[in-house]
Parts: structure tokens; C-alpha cells; sequence
């Protein structure tokens, strides 16, 4: 992957047309965000552009993904958002992967797959840079790309109180209310708002909660018979995987989500002194130093078990 600028990667986009917007699958906020605030940029500079992602993006962020409308085209150019692996393309995408022509990313661990890239790991969201190629192509932005923006800074920094919160994360955010952002609305409905299943869901996470290391390692799990007797749909599942590092002394929390019979995906999280992606990294993941994750398939006693230990070199 060649290393370009921002500037470059707004003259790119801006000779291009037909593009489509890739996220990685089970899209969070961040992803979600900065493929449909790039999708209205690029809509305004008179492009055609699509944002993509193999699973369903959860119903809480439809006051984004109702603000575009949707356009069928033969792609002529792919761009890639938040997404720093192929891994995460899933079945439905995994045929441009070899194929996109702009990665832009703030994942430390992107392992360049795209021709053209810009990655900046010490944004606190990938949302941070997506603002910054708007502007370099400017494009006016206007309160569908406000919300866009905005919930991927707050969701990626958990609404400021991650380490990965910079200075620029809330320099950013301000600026997107200034632009109309609905800031009260969308912290509420990501952080203040929840279902009963969800409820339902945390109370079988927690109840499944597991301690290592003298407590510095805690593990919870979430089966597809857990997700199946809550009533939980997939995107009731977001941030449970913070739960396991807010219990006090716990360094390394680590959350066990079936996706599959047999398939898991795993969330490490740390208080940021602890780089879980290069512990991630040893079990074919990646991620952020105080986030990270992979996906491991076989019996689930024995990924149990290789995860911890891994989890335990780093105490």
C-alpha cells in the first residue's frame, strides 16, 4: 500500500465516481459513521457513492442511515473505512479484497490491503480523519454529516472517557454541534438508552463472568443461546464488551461473543496501559492499544483457555 496525504486522498475521491463505501463487518458507530458522512460528501461533490457492509447496521443508527438514499451502480472505485483487515470484510464484501483502491483507517495493526492508504493510529476515531478529507474536498458540511461525524468520535472514544480520546477528538465533536450535530440526542440514545432485551442481555453476560489472575483478567460470554433467551438482536450485543474492564482491578477484560456455532469473536479491552492489540495480534487480530480483538473458531473451553494465557504474559 502506498502512503498518501489527506489532500491526495481528497484529489483521489474527487476524480473518481461510482464509489463504493466499505465498513467492516459488525459495523459500530465509528465505521458506520464515517461511511455515510464520506457517502453525503461525496454525494455533494456530485459523485455517486454507496456505503456497504456485510451485516445489518443495528436500528438505533437509522437517524443516519435513513438520511441516504440508495444508488444502485456498477463500482468503479472502492474505498475502505475503519477497516484494517480483509478478515473483517465478511461474506458479502469478501470479493473487493483485493480490490480497493483507498484504505482510510486509524488502526495501528492495518495490514495495507488497499493500493493508496492514509492511516493515522493516533486518531481517536477514524472519523477524526474522515472530517479531514471532507474539508480538503470543500465540501460544506451540513447536519447529516455533523451526526455522521460525531457519533464516531463519541462512540470510538465511549463519549471521551477512553485513553484514546485526544484533544482533537473534542476539538472535532464541538466543531460538528456547531454544524448542527444533535449531541444531546445521539449521547443519550448511545449511552443512556437501552432495551429490556439488552438489559436482559447484560444480566446473562455478567452472570457468566469469570475471574484469572488474581483478578486482573475477567471473561464473559455471549452464546447464541444467551442472545437467543434474551431476545437480543445483534446490535443489542454493542459495548458489553466493556463490562468486564470496569470491574475494579481487572487490567485485562476480555468478552467471548458466538457469532457461529463453533465461530467466536473475541473483544479485549484494557484501562490503555496494557497493549491488547499486540496481544490480539498473536491470535491473527488487531485493534488499538486499549481495544483490539480477533476471531477464533474450534471448542470454546480451549479458545477459553489460549486466550488467557496470552492475556496473561502481558500482567
Amino acid at each position: 500500500m502506498k502512503t498518501i496525504t489527506i489532500n491526495e486522498c481528497a484529489e483521489h475521491l474527487l476524480k473518481a465516481d461510482n464509489i463504493l463505501i466499505l465498513m467492516h463487518k459488525s459495523p459500530d458507530g465509528d465505521a458506520i459513521g464515517c461511511a455515510y458522512a464520506l457517502a453525503h460528501a461525496l454525494r455533494k461533490a456530485g459523485k455517486r457513492a454507496m456505503p456497504v457492509c456485510t451485516d445489518d447496521i443495528p436500528k438505533k443508527y437509522s437517524y443516519i442511515t435513513d438520511t441516504l438514499e440508495v444508488q444502485d451502480f456498477e463500482p468503479e472505485y472502492i474505498v475502505s473505512v475503519d477497516l484494517a483487515d480483509t478478515q473483517l470484510f465478511g461474506d458479502k464484501l469478501i470479493q473487493y479484497k483485493d480490490k480497493v483502491n483507498l484504505c482510510i483507517d486509524h488502526h495501528g495493526s492495518n495490514t495495507g490491503f488497499a493500493e493508496y492508504g492514509f492511516i493515522d493510529a493516533g486518531a481517536g476515531a477514524c472519523a477524526q480523519i474522515i472530517k479531514k478529507v471532507i474539508n480538503a474536498m470543500k465540501v460544506d458540511i451540513d447536519k447529516n454529516i455533523a451526526n455522521a461525524i460525531f457519533t464516531g468520535i463519541v462512540t470510538d472514544t465511549g463519549c471521551f472517557k477512553y485513553s484514546n480520546a485526544t484533544v482533537e477528538s473534542y476539538n472535532i465533536a464541538a466543531e460538528m454541534l456547531e454544524h448542527g450535530a444533535e449531541g444531546f440526542f445521539i449521547n443519550r440514545l448511545m449511552f443512556d438508552t437501552k432495551s429490556r432485551q439488552r438489559l436482559e442481555m447484560e444480566k446473562l453476560a455478567l452472570e457468566s463472568m469469570k475471574f484469572y489472575n488474581n483478578g486482573q483478567i475477567a471473561v464473559i460470554f455471549i452464546t447464541r443461546d444467551m442472545i437467543e433467551k434474551s431476545g437480543a438482536e445483534d446490535g443489542d450485543t454493542e459495548g458489553i464488551a466493556g463490562m468486564p474492564r470496569q470491574v475494579e482491578g481487572v487490567k485485562i477484560g476480555i468478552t467471548f461473543r458466538e457469532k457461529e456455532k463453533g465461530t467466536f469473536k473475541i473483544s479485549m479491552r484494557s484501562s490503555g496501559d496494557i497493549d491488547v492489540s499486540a496481544l490480539c495480534q498473536k491470535l491473527g487480530g488487531g485493534g488499538h492499544k486499549a481495544a483490539a480483538g480477533c476471531s477464533m473458531t474450534g471448542d470454546i473451553d480451549e479458545i477459553e483457555k489460549t486466550v488467557v494465557e496470552i492475556a496473561g504474559t502481558a500482567l
